[in-house]
């Protein structure tokens, strides 16, 4: 066999469930998208897009030798439709990405072993990236032929639907490219419709600032306000627009144990989570990509789910919170006893005079109804 089905179908016998290759660039259209994107701010906090924005535009700047990428696909797809999930307001929505093990541990390990077969084998320089690092997975598993962008800039599979985990392996070897998938959104709009925060300006274009998954996860101040009650019960990630696409008619459950939900982590009650401490938030999300928020921004997710509850059992939860050592804490618990127990806020006087902390003392003039 040529070199270039030889991968493939080591690639697939190392556990990947899809597998194409294209050669080491973006293409012009997908460059423009990522460039209006960083020069538009719609980037937000997520500084290292435009710190490492010349090396995403172009693999060859990442590394010059590269001349092909292999890129893989995982298989994460969920049991039960997560749009469910949200009808539950007294227990948290977890995306489902995040419910299990962190996939960036298997799949590297995966890389790296195909990766090692092909300098061995097929005496080819490689090196192996995942979405850590600086690589433009999306447009380079459309070259590959694995999918497309949809509308929402996430990638849909004719076969897997939305829920594919990828990796790629640069290597220098000069492969045979597939053909790149075409899109096929057609007319359908439904990813853009279910978004609860309108985070899509335009079709394929996507505003990071008002996204729920980059609010929960990578914002790290207060979340603004506006965005609040949109959040519902979600307390790490969304995934609204990937649940609603029709192409999931043809997704089917994932068979990697690592991928399948703890069922800790299914739903988990938000008043069992919002009194974690930091050695108790580590203990629980040990393994699962959460742990990389740390205690502070999960708690204000847990807050903000909790204020949107309306379970007045929880105010007892929330009050314990408004002298805790974060100020991002702080805030969220004034914005969550204002929205379970509005009455109670007056027996906080003493939190309320020696608040330190600028964003806080606006959230208690907020919720006391005071002029910010």
């Amino acid at each position: 066999m040529d070199p270039t089905t030889r991968i493939k179908d080591r690639a697939l016998a190392e556990g990947f469930d899809a597998v194409g290759i294209t050669t080491a660039e973006i293409g012009v259209r997908e460059q423009a998208r990522l460039d209006a994107f960083v020069s538009g701010g719609e980037h937000g906090e997520m500084a290292w897009m435009a710190d490492t924005l010349a090396r995403r535009r172009d693999p060859r700047v990442l590394w010059p030798e590269a001349r092909s990428v292999i890129v893989c696909a995982a298989n994460y797809g969920p049991d039960h439709d997560p749009i469910d999930d949200l009808e539950q307001s007294d227990r948290g929505a977890i995306a489902v990405y995040a419910r299990n093990k962190d996939y960036h541990d298997l799949l590297k390990k995966r890389l790296k072993r195909l990766a090692r077969w092909m300098h061995q084998e097929l005496g080819a320089e490689v090196k192996v990236f995942i979405d850590t690092a600086p690589v433009l997975e999306k447009p380079l598993a459309t070259r590959a032929g694995i999918g497309w962008q949809g509308k929402h800039t996430n990638l849909v599979s004719r076969e897997w639907g939305s829920w594919l985990f990828l990796g790629e392996v640069f290597t220098t070897l000069e492969l045979t490219p597939a053909a790149p998938e075409v899109d096929h959104c057609g007319s359908c709009r439904r990813c853009l419709d279910v978004c609860p925060t309108d985070a899509f300006p335009t079709p394929y274009t996507l505003d990071a600032r008002r996204c729920i998954s980059y609010l929960t996860i990578e914002h790290k101040g207060p979340i603004p306000a506006e965005f609040r009650e949109a959040i519902g019960n979600r307390i790490y990630g969304c995934d609204d627009c990937l649940a609603v696409c029709p192409w999931n008619k043809f997704a089917a459950r994932t068979e990697e144990v690592a991928f399948v939900a703890r069922d800790d982590l299914t739903l988990p009650l938000l008043t069992e989570l919002v009194a974690l401490d930091d050695t108790g938030f580590r203990d629980r999300f040990r393994g699962s990509p959460i742990k990389r928020t740390g205690r502070d921004r999960f708690v204000r997710n847990e807050l903000i789910a909790l204020g949107n509850s309306g379970d007045a059992c929880a105010i007892s939860l929330v009050e314990a919170l408004l002298d805790d050592a974060s100020p991002l804490v702080r805030g969220m618990a004034v914005w969550a006893l204002a929205r379970l127990g509005p009455a109670r806020l007056a027996h906080h006087d003493t939190q309320r005079a020696n608040e330190t902390d600028d964003h806080v003392r606006a959230e208690w003039r907020t919720a006391l109804g005071e002029p910010r």
